[in-house]
């Protein structure tokens, strides 16, 4: 039975990755609360314009409920803000450890050290009492189109002002050259005058989110987004592993504070601002070039595990040749399906050709490279997402992803700053929304991302965002199984990312602000 959500009571950023509806641009606010009785009053004024995962009708005109908006709003707590709030003890102690103790206590599972140390964290978080987030994401006509989310800015400005002190927005955000900020920005990264989807080291971002029951995506985006079965076919993942209130893969409820109507449909939101390194990676990839035998965008597709222009998964086309012929087809279908002149079932038949060939990009496993002569093993998205291959014995478990389907995230969030002078601060503001912070986010941070030992790879870490800090740091590029190629070595690795700042937050359903704007939560 098809599984239904109330996505009306579900905030929109927890279903809907806002960049693929048209949102290329983003504003993060962050508030303290100074008056308990202030800021319920603030959630009730702010309440009617929450963004919800209810369905946008096309078709809608703009001052209709079901209408896609031109900016959209969100809003989610930190541990220390529901205190602010005044939330009942007994609610406030039943939420997991991880969270009430907060992302700067969490630093040494996360391998935030040395760069990325709290300390070098921006002033907001060092400084300031982050009790609350606010994000704004907003259309834009072109890349310098700021006015949606100015507009969306200024209105939230005056519902701040109108507490009279008992919300306040705090600064503290550096800038791209260490200008002190009252927000946070983001925005996709823009070519040609179009936004894309690529980040600061120039890969292809944002490629299959976990596909779960009743997401109200279509049906055509579960293949390689969901758990895959022994019978290779792909099922959805279980809605608790994404929102609370619901049954997860363990067929439990997630661990929440009670009343059920508090945590039922909300989540939690791991928010890290990551400066990327882009000089260095640029040298270290122009470096490690000059020994390689194979092209430099090779290269790079067998760190990441993709290819860094368009995102084909290296596991599939393997080589410099295959990615020609792949990038030669792709070309010559949407040229077919540009071509005016040619009749609508030639067209037709190219679009779908082309959509087939798409959905690759997803549906594949690493069925046929179990010892990573095509995708490393150690590669980021196979550390990220192994899609059933730590099951080295087959029909080992009941179902192939039983060592991992418990690890996934949904990734939000959008690129920081201008790195084209690859000078100044610029990187990824990364969000990922999960039920357990520790089983799932900080799990892949400190076992997948800053270790390699399930994978086989010892105490390597991941080349693009591991915390690498000694000069043994590296990465091996397995040897051809038909003995005409060695091993490749990376050594000397440098860390490419170092965390700017961040906080866990609860994002809660539309029916617990209510609760919380009326200070009506009653855990017994």
């Amino acid at each position: 039975m098809t599984k239904t959500l109330d996505l009306h009571d579900i905030q929109g950023n927890i279903v809907k990755g806002y960049g693929r509806y048209g949102f290329p641009k983003a504003r993060y606010v962050f508030i303290s609360i100074l008056d308990a009785a202030k800021g319920r009053a603030f959630i009730k004024d702010l309440l009617p314009h929450i963004t919800t995962a209810a369905p946008w009708n096309a078709d809608s005109l703009p001052y209709q409920d079901d209408a896609k908006p031109l900016a959209t709003l969100n809003l989610g707590f930190s541990f220390e803000g529901l205190k602010a709030l005044q939330l009942p003890l007994r609610a406030l102690r039943e939420f997991p450890a991880e969270f009430q103790m907060g992302m700067q206590a969490r630093a040494d599972i996360l391998g935030d050290d040395f760069g990325s140390s709290p300390e070098q964290w921006d002033p907001i978080w060092l400084e300031s009492h982050v009790h609350g987030w606010i994000s704004i994401n907003a259309f834009a006509k072109d890349e310098d189109d700021l006015s949606h989310i100015d507009n969306k800015y200024q209105w939230l400005l005056n519902k701040i002002a109108a507490t009279q002190g008992g919300v306040v927005q705090l600064d503290g955000h550096r800038g791209p050259y260490g200008d002190i900020r009252p927000y946070q920005d983001a925005s996709a990264v823009y070519a040609d005058g179009k936004p894309g989807n690529k980040e600061h080291f120039g890969f292809a971002d944002g490629i299959g989110n976990p596909y779960f029951e009743g997401n109200s995506q279509p049906i055509e985006r579960l293949p390689g987004n969901g758990k895959i079965n022994h019978d290779g076919t792909w099922s959805p993942y279980a809605t608790g592993e994404f929102i609370l209130g619901h049954v997860d893969e363990a067929q439990e409820y997630p661990k929440a504070p009670t009343p059920r109507l508090l945590s039922k449909n909300g989540t939690f939101m791991v928010y890290r601002k990551l400066h990327q390194n882009v000089t260095e990676f640029n040298h270290y990839v122009d470096t490690a070039a000059e020994n390689y035998p194979h092209s430099e965008a090779l290269l790079k597709a067998k760190w990441a595990g993709r290819w860094p222009d368009n995102g084909a998964p290296v596991t599939l086309f393997e080589t410099d040749e295959a990615k020609a012929a792949l990038d030669k087809q792709m070309a010559e279908l949407k040229k077919q399906v540009a071509d005016t002149d040619a009749d609508e079932q030639t067209r037709d038949g190219a679009a779908q050709a082309l959509a087939m060939l798409r959905q690759k990009w997803t549906n594949f496993t690493f069925d046929d490279d179990a010892h990573g002569a095509k995708c490393p093993i150690g590669a980021h998205i196979r550390r990220a997402n192994p899609r059933g291959s730590l099951e080295l014995e087959r029909d080992a478990f009941d179902r192939r992803g039983a060592l991992t389907d418990r690890r996934r995230i949904l990734r939000r969030g959008l690129p920081y700053g201008d790195s084209t002078n690859g000078s100044g601060d610029h990187g990824i503001v990364f969000m990922a929304l999960n039920t357990s912070i520790e089983r799932q986010f900080e799990f892949l941070q400190q076992q997948w991302m800053n270790y390699g030992n399930d994978f086989g790879q010892g105490n390597d870490k991941d080349l693009l965002i591991g915390n690498h800090a000694s000069e043994h740091a590296k990465m091996v590029i397995p040897a051809d199984p038909n003995g005409q190629e060695p091993p490749f070595f990376c050594p000397n690795i440098p860390r490419f990312v170092e965390t700017r700042g961040g906080e866990y937050f609860f994002i809660p359903s539309i029916t617990a602000l209510t609760m919380m704007a009326q200070g009506s939560i009653d855990p017994t």
